[in-house]
């Protein structure tokens, strides 16, 4: 039976594939693994995992929506419905940060 390796070297890092393992069964694999991968140079911990056991999701796939294609307008306060006033009240804040970024840049230009 074969089971794919993977290492994480230090606590915050990723768990890498690094290999394979031949074993008969999964204690047996754990063994392999941890003298052929983590003996020498020393891991932080090892997934030893049956080939059989990992599946492929494509975002190729009919079906398939990986995070890009999800709808966030809910994000937006633009998508909202608010009274006129509140709509005042924006674009008033973002003259004055218009402003104040212009004015930032012509201090900067003057120095």
């Amino acid at each position: 039976m074969i089971f794919e390796v993977f290492r994480q070297e230090q606590r915050k890092d990723y768990h890498v594939h690094v290999g394979n393992v031949h074993a008969p069964n999964r204690e047996m694999a754990r063994m392999y693994a941890q003298v052929m991968h983590a003996r020498r140079k020393p891991a932080h911990s090892l997934w030893v995992v049956p080939k059989e056991e990992i599946a492929e999701v494509d975002s190729d796939d009919e079906g398939v929506a990986m995070g890009g294609r999800t709808q966030k307008e809910y994000r937006w306060a633009t998508n909202y419905n608010t009274d006129e006033t509140f709509a005042e009240e924006i674009e008033a804040s973002q003259r004055e940060q218009e402003e104040a970024e212009q004015g930032r840049e012509e201090a900067e230009a003057d120095s």
